[in-house]
């Protein structure tokens, strides 16, 4: 892998705390950058922070994507030879009451993402992007050789937006791209606001969960350990231009250095299997409240995996049994539930 710095967007964030970390491992210099918002709790997103400070070769700063004059300032100040952005504004369902904060982060800041990327002719930009962004796509698995032009959700509209803006500076400035569209991920450090953290913490409490659809709902589970190997192999693994697309286009790759792959573990669990687990691991029984689906949400998630395999070689591995009872006893220790 690269020896010189990489900057990780998000790193206070949960993938990007992990991805950050796993580099710190490695002995990377990393440069993280987040703006600790107030959209779920910011004592958990200091406490992934503290973790990653306690490394020599970490360097932070609280910066906003969105912030063009701070980021133009980075530019000027550090060089990247990676950029791994992964801050954006997430949440489907935020994204129905909140658009505003959608087009700041998702939009503006990832122009500036991309600036950044120009300006430095970093080797490879690696960007997140979203199983949401299938929207009303009925053909599964999900591949990224799909069209993805039916979104449901502004969240997935910005999300599919970044890969269309990042194939334009692949094509006019020749810069690498890879987007990688996440499928459910959870584990330890995880998002309050997604259903692995809402679900422990209202049954933990004794509280009601709710199930959308009546429970008719299946997700593509991706343990975090998994998205972070994904991720950590696709570094070293920039796109290409595709000699032959111009005679055989595929929505995933390009005659640019281009493409979009899936990260995801590539088997649908049933949402009551997933609770299920989860009941067994906390050793409490969840109270259902069961609800019809809910607007800006997809019933079903299955992600192709073949093209990550055949990039990196590596295939997600952490089964949802063994990743539930990892993410429950952090959850346990984390939060002080006996």
């Amino acid at each position: 892998m690269a020896k010189s710095k990489i900057l990780v967007t998000g790193c206070a964030g949960f993938i990007g705390f992990h991805v950050a970390k796993q580099l710190l491992d490695s002995g990377i210099e990393v440069f993280g950058l987040d703006n600790i918002n107030d959209y779920y709790s910011v004592e958990l997103k200091q406490d992934r922070l503290n973790i990653l400070r306690d490394y020599a070769q970490f360097e932070f700063a609280k910066i906003d994507v969105a912030d063009t004059q701070s980021i133009e300032k980075l530019a000027r100040e550090q060089q990247f030879e990676v950029i791994i952005h992964l801050a954006a504004q997430a949440g489907v369902r935020y994204s129905i009451d909140h658009p505003h904060e959608y087009s700041k982060s998702n939009l503006v800041g990832f122009v500036n993402i991309l600036e950044l990327a120009r300006t430095q002719r970093v080797k490879h930009l690696l960007y997140a992007s979203s199983s949401s962004v299938y929207g009303l796509n009925s053909q599964l698995p999900y591949s990224p050789d799909n069209a993805v032009d039916h979104p449901i959700s502004l969240y997935a509209a910005t999300k599919k937006s970044n890969e269309l803006m990042a194939h334009t500076y692949s094509h006019l400035y020749q810069i690498a791209t890879t987007g990688m569209r996440f499928f459910t991920v959870y584990g330890p450090w995880g998002r309050p606001d997604m259903a692995p953290m809402k679900f422990a913490s209202a049954i933990s409490k004794g509280k009601t969960i709710d199930i959308y659809n009546h429970g008719e709902m299946s997700r593509d589970f991706t343990y975090i350990d998994d998205v972070v190997e994904g991720v950590i192999r696709l570094i070293d693994k920039p796109p290409a231009a595709d000699l032959e697309w111009s005679s055989q286009p595929k929505p995933s790759s390009s005659c640019n250095p281009y493409r979009v792959v899936n990260i995801g573990y590539g088997n649908p669990i049933q949402l009551l299997d997933f609770v299920e687990l989860l009941e067994e691991s906390l050793s409490v029984a969840a109270n259902k409240n069961f609800l019809p689906m809910q607007d800006g949400d997809v019933q079903k998630t299955w992600a192709d995996t073949d093209s990550l395999y055949e990039i990196t070689g590596y295939k997600p591995q952490v089964a949802l049994d063994k990743g539930i009872e990892i993410f429950a006893d952090w959850f346990k220790r984390y939060y002080l539930v006996s």
